[in-house]
């Protein structure tokens, strides 16, 4: 889950106005979870099915990459912070990862259903951290390396210790959110953050990047599940036919050429990277183009806000019933808290805490 932080002028330390287009799609992505978890089962069939299985898994990678761009809010976005600044910065996102894999715990101890992803994302923090000071060019070039490198390293684990429950090889490689599969978002997301967006061209470019890598990752999965007359071809966009057990001899096999969510792939990986940046370009193209949407909006723009209050309070208050009812219900109580909240604070009570015990960064000189 993102961590919040105000956007922080690199010279002067001042807050200035939030992104909100960036909240819009951490609120869609709360909403895309909140569908994966909570809604129909999309074997249900239909329109309602079809839009529920969207829903699996781009949502949580659409929050890694916002993830990325989160670190260098922190730590800096137009230039990196250096001297005390810099150092403090660090240890603030540092121990925000910390937080994480504790709250994660604690949450995987609830008996949910549900794969808490909070562990995964603190492993990912303090992956990325140290690239920090990089420039967008360095950022892109290595998230591309990673996304090409790393799935392949992860089958070569996997087909040689694919039952081993060390927690740590756990987290890394054979969990649902393997850190080594899931760090080229978080480093696609501080590329995005290191680029000027601050101008509609610079959003259609982003937009029209995500789109080229949309159709590469699951066009070239589609063409090449068809040409090997695999009859599994609905693996290049969706994960729920696909059971992705490490265990199973035919996913080494073929995980190569899968572009699913969760199927931990190459294809994967440069798929669900450009719908998030379809996404996140959408988001800012509409809120300014259209200054009145903002308002529209605004529940969802709340949520995304404090989306880790949200995360929390869906995973303790979820439960078996999957139904377009529950969903609509979690989404209606979460964003009326959400707006009713934001009217007396600045930050959701999860985002409050977080910032209390990562302001303990204060004490490095």
């Amino acid at each position: 889950m993102v961590m919040k932080a105000p956007v922080a002028d690199a010279r002067n330390g001042s807050v200035v106005d939030r992104l909100v287009g960036i909240d819009l799609a951490r609120g869609l992505a709360v909403f895309g979870m909140y569908a994966a978890h909570l809604g129909p089962d999309p074997g249900e069939g239909g329109l309602v099915g079809f839009l529920m299985e969207l829903t699996h898994g781009r949502p949580s990678a659409l929050f890694a990459v916002l993830a990325g761009f989160s670190i260098l809010l922190i730590t800096g976005r137009k230039a990196p912070k250096s001297g005390i600044a810099g150092r403090q910065a660090i240890a603030r996102v540092a121990i925000r990862a910390l937080v994480l894999l504790a709250l994660g715990s604690i949450l995987g101890c609830l008996g949910t259903q549900v794969e808490v992803i909070l562990e995964y994302y603190g492993i990912c923090f303090l992956l990325v951290l140290p690239l920090h000071r990089l420039s967008a060019y360095q950022l892109g070039l290595i998230a591309a390396a990673t996304a090409l490198v790393l799935p392949q390293v992860r089958s070569s684990l996997l087909s040689v210790a694919p039952n081993l429950l060390d927690p740590v090889f756990h987290l890394m490689v054979n969990g649902y959110y393997p850190a080594v599969t899931w760090v080229p978002f978080l480093i696609a997301g501080m590329a995005i953050a290191r680029l000027n967006l601050n101008t509609l061209a610079a959003h259609w470019r982003l937009g029209l990047a995500g789109v080229a890598l949309a159709v590469l990752g699951h066009g070239g999965s589609l063409l090449a599940l068809s040409s090997r007359a695999l009859t599994e071809t609905s693996l290049w966009w969706s994960d729920v036919d696909g059971a992705f057990e490490p265990s199973k001899s035919s996913f080494i096999v073929k995980s190569s050429w899968i572009a699913a969510p969760h199927s931990e792939t190459t294809l994967s990986i440069v798929g669900s990277t450009g719908c998030a940046m379809i996404i996140l370009a959408a988001c800012m193209l509409a809120v300014d183009a259209l200054p009145r949407l903002r308002k529209l909006v605004w529940p969802i723009i709340a949520v995304g806000s404090m989306s880790l209050t949200a995360y929390v309070l869906h995973i303790a208050g979820i439960f078996k019933d999957e139904s377009l009812s529950t969903l609509f219900g979690f989404v209606v109580v979460i964003s009326t808290f959400a707006v009713l909240w934001l009217r007396v604070f600045q930050r959701g009570p999860m985002e409050v805490l977080m910032g209390r015990v990562a302001d303990l960064a204060r004490h490095i000189r």
